[in-house]
């Protein structure tokens, strides 16, 4: 089995890569410009412990947040406050007034922040002629 990615690896219609590829310390890792996507903005953002980013809002895109390490709270325009640990997930639109804080004083969170603004393609999935499907595990 082959060892992890941990830089980036192009292929013929695809990249893969590592957080810790796309740098050091703490706030933006550019994940579109390191994998070269080109349909969707997406950045992944390391928060020191106990940081409280400003409160922003986007003119036309909306944004999908997941949590992939550490605890968040997501607080929005109307005074809400809702708390998302790892595997959490919020989507906001455009207009959203929302702010992003880590809940952990001790360690860093992790989160991804994946923008959009054309809308959903459907169903566009289509099976590879003598394939099959793999059966669940």
């Amino acid at each position: 089995m082959a060892e992890p990615v941990r830089e980036t690896v192009e292929g013929d219609g695809y990249a893969v890569g590592h957080l810790d590829g796309l740098g050091e310390g703490w706030g933006f890792r550019k994940v579109r410009k390191g994998l070269g996507v080109t349909a969707f903005g997406v950045n992944a953002i390391v928060m020191p412990p106990g940081y409280a980013a400003g409160r922003h809002k986007h003119e036309k895109q909306e944004e999908l947040y997941f949590v992939h390490r550490g605890r968040i709270a997501i607080e929005f325009g109307d005074g809400s406050e809702h708390v998302l640990d790892e595997g959490g997930m919020a989507w906001v639109a455009p207009d959203t007034v929302r702010r992003i804080r880590n809940l952990d004083e001790s360690a860093d969170s992790v989160y991804l922040a994946v923008g959009a603004a054309d809308g959903y393609v459907g169903r566009d999935g289509v099976e590879v002629e003598g394939e099959n499907p793999r059966p669940p595990a």
